[in-house]
């Protein structure tokens, strides 16, 4: 099976506070992005893929590294385009690509550990993940988070596990704080880690929002708002970065402002001043070029503009 894994955006991000397990408390909204996306294919161990041929051609061929795990910790420099490697059981085997190359050990990668988490509980056959990457990494998109999410239902589908969206996302939990969501694949408000998940309706509670006013994935001009993201090449942006030096709202007057439920609630046009993503705070300390295209997305004409997630991708919603 073939699918497109989307990433994600944040309407607003309150880092509330630092819990004893050593993660964060937050808030957010999350919004699927189809703007960019990978493709994914898992077919079993004797199947046929329609993807393979066109990545080999594309990307390939393989080089020595590319399938010994070498290319685990190498800068994108020096990483192959193609990477192969078969896990030691011989029971996975996972093809990545990406042009701006692989740095990181594809048996390592979420797809390959949403595989080995659903066969401890279940006895899935051996498989081939065949993934090329072309959503942007680093960027605070969630892109490896989606691709986990889309192998867990892949897998569920093809082998029958007969796993609820809710089962699922138990699962997805576990490979990442925001994996979850992309089970869902639709708006929801994000508490905890980032894992427990509402439906928008049930934060709005009725109140007017000018959120579904807005064409979130291009395809439905009628509507007077659309999205436009950037995601700045050569700026990756690491999470445990973004939170070195973050202040909490609980340590601050911030913990009193408007909740980032009352805020979605207030119309787009007074988004600018209540609605904020509190890592924006360290990250444009460091990058202060992400600061620079945040002003010159308001300098075209956005009502409002935002970094997503940690970084370093921005969103701005323009009035068409």
């Amino acid at each position: 099976m073939i699918c497109k894994p989307g990433v994600k955006l944040n309407f607003g991000l309150s880092v509330l506070r630092r819990r004893e397990d050593g993660y964060h408390d937050l808030e957010t909204l999350f919004v699927p992005c189809p703007q960019f996306h990978d493709t994914l294919e898992i077919v079993t161990g004797d199947g046929y893929s329609e993807t393979s041929a066109r990545l080999f051609s594309r990307y390939g061929p393989l080089s020595d590294n590319a399938v010994s795990g070498g290319v685990s910790g190498c800068d994108e420099d020096c990483a192959p385009q193609l990477a192969q490697r078969i896990s030691p059981d011989g029971k996975l085997m996972i093809t990545i690509a990406r042009a701006e190359g692989i740095n990181w050990d594809p048996l390592n990668d979420l797809t390959a550990k949403a595989y080995r988490l659903l066969s401890a509980d279940f006895n899935l056959p051996p498989v081939k993940i065949f993934l090329e990457k072309t959503s942007p990494v680093g960027a605070g998109l969630g892109g490896g988070s989606a691709d986990a999410a889309f192998a867990l239902n892949v897998l569920n589908e093809n082998f029958s596990l007969g796993l609820s969206q809710e089962q699922l996302a138990s699962y997805a939990t576990r490979l990442g704080s925001d994996t979850a969501f992309f089970i869902f694949n639709k708006p929801m408000f994000g508490t905890g880690r980032g894992e427990l998940l509402s439906p928008l309706d049930s934060i709005l509670d009725g109140a007017h929002s000018d959120f579904s006013l807005v064409d979130y994935d291009g395809t439905k001009p009628q509507l007077p708002y659309e999205v436009k993201v950037i995601a700045p090449e050569g700026i990756a942006v690491s999470t445990a970065d973004a939170y070195k030096g973050i202040v909490t709202r609980e340590a601050t007057s911030e913990g009193k402002a408007l909740s980032l439920s009352d805020a979605l609630k207030r119309p787009i046009s007074e988004w600018k001043n209540c609605l904020v993503n509190d890592f924006e705070k360290t990250v444009f300390v460091k990058h202060p070029e992400l600061d620079a295209i945040k002003k010159s997305l308001y300098d075209s004409g956005a009502i409002y503009a935002s970094m997503s997630g940690s970084g370093s991708a921005l969103f701005a919603i323009y009035s068409r």
